[in-house]
């Protein structure tokens, strides 16, 4: 399980360091795809081969589905970490993000999140999380 909060910086040529923390979990070789809410999501070989086989059986009728499933796998890309634990963010992924040099990632449970520092601060304001967990109840939370 993918948990906490790290800041990084993206280079000029694109490369991001992965945490140590991660990395142990997210082994040599991983996939990172466009995210929902403007960011990068990173998943585990295992963790994205069963997110493909669930956008695989979806109907080719449904067109949201098709839309859906056009949209996580024709983002998507395999990462392999150098030897200084960093990882090549594909240009298109980080114009998606609106990534340009600060980063934030975060473990969130099956994935991990890249987000632009500056859509993280945007996007993650917790003032209406009493409410929020009201709501969660029926989601069995």
């Amino acid at each position: 399980m993918f948990m906490g909060e790290y800041n990084h910086t993206v280079d000029s040529k694109g490369r991001l360091i992965v945490p140590s923390k991660f990395r142990e979990q997210l082994g040599d070789e991983f996939v990172v795809t466009k995210g929902l809410d403007g960011c990068l999501f990173v998943y585990e070989n295992t963790e994205w081969k069963a997110l493909e086989e669930k956008l695989h059986s979806l109907p080719l009728t449904n067109a949201n589905a098709r839309k859906f499933t056009r949209f996580f796998l024709a983002g998507a890309t395999s990462c392999e970490v150098d030897r200084q634990g960093r990882i090549l963010l594909p240009a298109v992924l980080r114009q998606f993000a609106k990534i340009e040099k600060d980063v934030v990632l975060v473990g969130v449970g099956s994935r991990i999140e890249i987000w632009s520092s500056e859509n993280w601060k945007a996007a993650n304001t917790y003032d209406d999380m009493e409410e929020i967990a009201e709501n969660m109840e029926g989601l069995g939370i």
